[in-house]
């Protein structure tokens, strides 16, 4: 029986992953905005095939009693994340980091795109396939930190492609780089919290807060 089990988890863990993959592509070459949709929907099918694979809400992050907890931490990395960002606004070298050209919108662009493409379209299918699938299968077969590092890696390696082709090799090695020290980050809100809802909170603060940064640091030069 552990045996079988084990099989079924590695089989889930491999689907997970191939679904992954032929959503990237679907996105990176598919129509402006095939995200909104298609994230959606994958996480959805994604969160069948683990239930179906034996996770637990509470496994998948999603169980109802962490919810308060989750909202709290939340909350605080949302907090945390604007401090962050401020204080790196107000340096002059780092200022210029934020003033990335597609975000150079008016302030009611900037807000659609950050309450409601950046989380429909990359925050939502991440975080439960990362910080919830993925997270829930590994932790359930190996240690926390073989959870946190081996997810956290294929975060990383998740935005390669979207990287691709206008950067240079040390550009997307730098983007895999930060955004598996992010998943790390994201991944230790989910353990703290319980809730997949804490993650989602600070992966929002990031790159949510980030747009509305940059669209008003833009309308200021």
């Amino acid at each position: 029986m552990a045996g079988s089990r084990r099989a079924r988890v590695t089989l889930a863990i491999a689907a997970v992953l191939l679904l992954l993959v032929g959503t990237q592509l679907v996105i990176k070459f598919g129509p402006v905005g095939t995200g909104l949709v298609v994230g959606p929907m994958i996480a959805l099918i994604l969160i069948f095939l683990a239930r179906r694979a034996g996770l637990s809400w509470d496994d998948l992050g999603l169980g109802r009693r962490a919810v308060r907890r989750g909202a709290r931490w939340a909350g605080i990395a949302v907090v945390v994340v604007a401090a962050v960002l401020m204080a790196g606004a107000a340096v002059p070298w780092i200022r210029s980091a934020f003033l990335d050209v597609q975000y150079r919108l008016d302030a009611g662009s900037a807000l659609v795109t950050a309450l409601l493409v950046i989380p429909l379209s990359t925050i939502l299918l991440e975080e439960v396939a990362f910080r919830g699938v993925l997270f829930g299968f590994l932790h359930q077969r190996q240690r926390t930190t073989w959870a946190f590092g081996f997810s956290s890696i294929l975060f990383g390696l998740w935005h390669v492609l979207p990287s691709l082709p206008t950067n240079t090799f040390g550009s997307v090695a730098a983007v895999v780089g930060v955004t598996a020290l992010l998943g790390l980050l994201l991944c230790e809100l989910r353990r703290r919290s319980g809730s997949l809802l804490a993650a989602v909170g600070g992966h929002w603060a990031a790159n949510g807060l980030g747009v509305l940064l940059a669209a008003l640091l833009w309308s200021w030069t």
